[in-house]
């Protein structure tokens, strides 16, 4: 097939990128390269820098599918400039969308996120639940998904809600819950926790990045479909990483409560089954480290590289 995939030079799509190469599919890899470009050139990839609020650059002749990662990622990333992230992650969706259905573009895989559900008190959280997004990243991705199941008697769409995304990728995150506390071990001798007892759900990155390539396999399975596959504490991974790096693990309040378990059944029920648990994540990252792969690096913390000014 012959697939766009938005964001692709992102944490998420520096991974799934080389997976849908190495199973012979034509890949458009279009992003804005705020944090810079790490895949590797190979027969099959076209790289192209472009913006996708400017829906109008972005060439969707022969293309088969959509692999719609681009967004402004997370929240404190999203209330930097609110007005960017709608127009990033809302509006150009929309567009882009449209544009899909009018020539002719038959899939559109779309990354939501797990945070659309807000805070919510059942031990459970489900896709029948109620959706109450509140910040600007949260409420946009709720937005784009409603927009996109307006199209779902044109396009056969498939939403996925990841949970917290851990693990290697050339584009590494180390502000992201796992990967942060393994590099806080590492480097510092000490693992600091806020709060602690708040359970969130985790996904490693090659089990996500191996999600979409089975629902690219799949047409048939389509709507929206929780991802997350380990419900645990912030405590739990700290002590996790402590067992593989011996650290202190500091624990101070947090204003953030909330706790959560989500529920990824009707995902299982298709017949998808993850591969790698949080604790191959956190090996993955320390064998990174100690082998000279993996350093610090602004570029690796979304908001920091952003407030320097490097993300435009």
């Amino acid at each position: 097939m012959r697939l766009l995939v938005t964001g692709a030079c992102g944490y998420k799509g520096s991974v799934l990128v080389p997976k849908l190469l190495a199973l012979g599919h034509q890949v458009v890899a279009f992003d804005i390269q705020w944090f810079g470009n790490f895949l590797t050139p190979q027969a099959g990839l076209t790289v192209v820098r472009g913006d996708v609020r400017e829906v109008e650059t972005i060439d969707l002749r022969g293309v088969d599918a959509i692999i719609h990662l681009a967004s402004v990622a997370n929240d404190p990333c999203g209330d930097l400039d609110p007005k960017v992230t709608w127009e990033i992650s809302a509006l150009a969706t929309m567009r882009l969308a449209d544009k899909a259905v009018r020539q002719g573009v038959r899939r559109f895989i779309y990354a939501s996120s797990g945070s659309v559900y807000g805070v919510k008190s059942e031990l459970q959280v489900t896709e029948e639940l109620e959706l109450a997004p509140i910040t600007e990243y949260n409420k946009t991705k709720m937005v784009a998904e409603r927009v996109l199941l307006s199209y779902a008697s044109e396009l056969a769409v498939q939403i996925v809600r990841p949970a917290t995304v851990c693990g290697l990728s050339p584009r590494m995150r180390l502000d992201v819950s796992v990967n942060m506390l393994t590099m806080q071990a590492l480097t510092n001798g000490r693992i600091t926790v806020f709060g602690g007892d708040q359970v969130r759900p985790n996904i490693h990155i090659d089990d996500i990045t191996d999600l979409y390539l089975y629902l690219l396999e799949h047409e048939d399975i389509v709507g929206v479909f929780n991802a997350g596959f380990e419900n645990l504490s912030i405590g739990d991974i700290a002590e996790r990483v402590a067992r593989v790096v011996p650290s202190e693990i500091v624990v101070t309040p947090s204003n953030d409560p909330r706790s959560y378990r989500v529920n990824s059944d009707r995902l299982l029920a298709t017949g998808f089954r993850p591969r790698k648990t949080v604790d191959d994540a956190i090996g993955e990252i320390v064998a990174a480290v100690r082998s000279g792969a993996l350093k610090q690096d602004d570029r690796w913390y979304n908001l920091r590289w952003m407030q320097k000014g490097m993300a435009r």
